[in-house]
Parts: C-alpha cells; structure tokens; sequence
C-alpha cells in the first residue's frame, strides 16, 4: 500500500512516482502469475491541486501495465469532487 504524503502540488509529484515505483517493484517480486492489489490510501492528503490527479492517474497506468489490480481508498471529498469536475472520477476505482 501506498500512504499518500499530506502534500501532493506539483513540486511533489516525482516523488510520489518514485515512492509507487518502488511499490511495484516490491510486488512484482512475488510469485508469476499472483494478482496484487495495489492500493493508494488518501487519507493523509491535507493540500493537494489537480496534480494529486495526475499522479493517481499514472500510478494506475503503472500498476495495471505490469499486471496489477488497482485501488484508492480515504481520498479526500475535495479531491474526490475535483475528479468529478475533471471527468475523471469514473477512472479511479475506489477501494
């Protein structure tokens, strides 16, 4: 699982793509052909902008590229509303 940080603008986003890298990197470490679910957990996220978006969007593109279930729980309401207002909440799968 994935704790996203507090912050997630823009300045913080390769980090968090590199911190879920390596979570995927650790899952594929487990047995061939085993499904993992992934899961992102937003209930740390405190300040974000629409760039919280963009990394969850990658890092499901990143999971499911390499086999992997994807999920997101505990994301925040703003953020959750600011996904409907970009057409993209019927893309995040919640968990």
């Amino acid at each position: 699982m994935l704790l996203l940080p507090a912050v997630i603008t823009h300045a913080e986003v390769p980090h968090v793509l590199s911190l879920f890298k390596q979570t995927l990197e650790q899952a594929a470490a487990g047995k061939p052909g085993e499904v993992v679910m992934l899961t992102v957990d937003g209930s740390a996220l405190q300040q974000f902008d629409s760039s919280a978006l963009a990394v969850l969007l990658e890092c499901q593109r990143m999971a499911r590229a390499r086999g992997r279930a994807f999920s997101v729980q505990s994301l925040p309401t703003k953020l959750t509303e600011l996904a409907g207002l970009y057409g993209v909440d019927g893309l995040l799968q919640s968990g």
